[in-house]
Parts: structure tokens; C-alpha cells; sequence
């Protein structure tokens, strides 16, 4: 297996992402956490109008969202993702939430890594537990 790797990228918006280190780490320790294996983590930060084209065309959606996630991986304890984010719904999220953008940041990518690791959060109680495991690993940042 190749080397475990965590990218971050940016698609028409300009956004300079802090602290890239720390976060692959935390990142790497919940997926070792939840007892999986990681091979290639994308993250792609980008504007409301290139998710929602996203939205659109793969998930046939015509709203707004702040993150959609695309589980790439063949074997089922070994991610392999994508993780769209947009930044304009992370600023106006963490403004409702009282919120800083950093925290509103980490939320959501720490969301679409539970995802990646077979969380769900449709229904209450899933979102629930989505919500729980969120704050679990929060709290382990690093940073």
C-alpha cells in the first residue's frame, strides 16, 4: 500500500488553509481511531456555485449545501475520498452558529470524515450519534 496522504485543494476561490499539518494528523488519528486505514484524503475547498454545480450534476440536489463527500474506496475498512467544502457556507454557518470560521471549518471536515468511516446522519438518532462523534473529536484536536 502507498504511503497514507491527505491533500488539500482549492477550485476557483483563493483560500490559504492553516495549521495543514496539524490537521492531517488529527484527521489521520480519528480514521486510526475508528479503526480504519487511510489511503488518500482529498479535500477541496471552493465556492457556493462550483458545490452547488456539484450538487446539481452528481447528487441531482438544486440547493446549497456546505460539504459533500464522495466515498472513492474499494475496500471496506481503507478510505478513499473527496471532500468538497465550500467556504462561503462555512462563513455564513459559523455566523449563525456563533461560531468561529476555524470551528465551523474543523466541524465539517471532521463530518465528511465520518462519513468516509460509515457514519450517516439523516435520521435523528444517526445524527445524533454523527453530532456525538463529532464533539468527541473535536475535543482531541491537536491544535
Amino acid at each position: 500500500m502507498s504511503q497514507p496522504t491527505i491533500h488539500f485543494f482549492t477550485e476557483d476561490i483563493s483560500f490559504n488553509l492553516k495549521q495543514r499539518r496539524l490537521l492531517k494528523t488529527w484527521i489521520k488519528n480519528t480514521i486510526i481511531a475508528e479503526g480504519f486505514k487511510l489511503r488518500e484524503l482529498n479535500f477541496i475547498f471552493c465556492s457556493d456555485n462550483y458545490l452547488l454545480s456539484i450538487n446539481q450534476n452528481f447528487l441531482k440536489h438544486d440547493t446549497l449545501t456546505d460539504i459533500i463527500t464522495f466515498d472513492n474506496s474499494e475496500d471496506k475498512r481503507v478510505i478513499v475520498g473527496d471532500i468538497f467544502i465550500s467556504l462561503e457556507r462555512i462563513q455564513e454557518n459559523a455566523e449563525s452558529f456563533g461560531v468561529t470560521i476555524k470551528d465551523e471549518l474543523h466541524r465539517v471536515m471532521i463530518h465528511g470524515t465520518l462519513h468516509l468511516l460509515g457514519y450517516a446522519d439523516k435520521a435523528k438518532e444517526a445524527k445524533a450519534l454523527m453530532t456525538d462523534k463529532e464533539d468527541l473529536y473535536l475535543s482531541k484536536r491537536i491544535f
